[in-house]
């Protein structure tokens, strides 16, 4: 029953409110990303995926993915390569399709469900035979993912694949969606649709005949934008099939690693089945942590080495003996 009744991280004064925690990092945390060196390599599909490697001669690999509309330059992607280059593990933080600044060569982006390319980056990594243990941390879409692909595989995960750990992860996706076109959330809804809308331009522009942004203006939350473009590109039937068939929570009781999902309580993205607590109660693995502040991916702390609390999890939760 690996249900963390209590947790360790305590808000720094005058930062326990959740929309501030998740806003600060991006703002203020500047950290230096000149440790990776990139690899592109080539998906079955004929498309390509940018990865961002930082190397320390280890046996040891961390894969990292990253949030929604984000890349391996944000904050929390390169606080956490640091943290582990600094514990003795190698890091590949890889960008999605469409996120490493250059548009990708098919129809199709990434969504929450496009766990055949975090395969395909684990696979490679695997296929170099330079690591005896791999473990995996993914933040918020980065999460779901992780999740997804962790119960997709269940006992059939490869034997080096030993451990998990995310953090701020929509697990029910309608839930996290509904959450964020409530009135509160406008601001960060109108930014995340600005950003896709990037996206769909450049596409356009890349295939005239297949993809068209006429009234964009007019979506306003997540629905209108994944009926739209993420299931019929896709292959689903609509945004309720879409977030059915790729919210992670189902996918919980599969996992047969431990997996450490920390979601604070006063996450602005996330609501309901977010909070899988009676999925992690009946899990033997995956262990579910509710700080009280948080905020979505912050868990801001100063500390002399300029770690956040997320980080240090991290470091302790793969050191536990299992």
């Amino acid at each position: 029953m690996p249900l963390i009744p209590r947790s360790s991280y305590q808000a720094p004064l005058l930062f326990s409110n959740g929309c501030l925690q998740t806003v600060y990092p991006s703002i203020a945390r500047r950290l230096e990303a000149g440790l990776y060196q990139r690899e592109r390599i080539d998906t079955p599909d004929d498309d390509f995926l940018d990865l961002d490697w930082s190397r320390i001669g280890s046996r040891k690999l961390v894969v990292l993915s990253h949030g929604l509309e984000g890349d391996t330059h944000r904050p929390y992607m390169v606080g956490m390569a640091r943290r582990m280059n600094r514990t003795n593990w190698d890091v590949l933080a890889w960008n999605y399709r469409a996120c490493s600044g250059e548009t990708n060569r098919q129809l199709r982006m990434y969504h929450n469900g496009c766990i055949d390319d975090l395969d395909c980056v684990v696979q490679h990594a695997l296929k170099s035979g330079a690591y005896d243990a791999v473990v995996l941390i993914g933040f918020s879409l980065g999460g779901n993912l992780t999740l997804m692909y962790l119960g997709s595989r269940g006992s059939d995960l490869d034997k080096r694949i030993q451990r998990s750990v995310v953090f701020s992860v929509p697990c029910d996706l309608k839930a996290g969606a509904q959450e964020l076109a409530k009135p509160k959330n406008r601001l960060y809804m109108k930014q995340f649709l600005v950003s896709l809308h990037e996206k769909i331009k450049k596409k356009k522009q890349q295939m005239p005949d297949r993809i068209n942004d006429d009234n964009y203006d007019r979506i306003m939350n997540f629905r209108e934008f994944d009926d739209r473009y993420t299931a019929p590109i896709n292959g689903f039937k609509d945004a309720e099939d879409y977030w059915a068939k790729c919210s992670s929570d189902q996918f919980i009781p599969q996992i047969r690693i431990p997996a450490l999902l920390v979601n604070a309580q006063d996450d602005p993205f996330l609501a309901g089945g977010c909070y899988p607590v009676q999925e992690a109660e009946n899990s033997r693995y995956v262990h579910l942590e509710m700080p009280r502040s948080g905020g979505h991916v912050g868990f801001i702390q100063f500390n002399e080495d300029g770690s956040y609390w997320s980080e240090n999890r991290a470091v302790e939760f793969l050191g536990q003996e299992w």
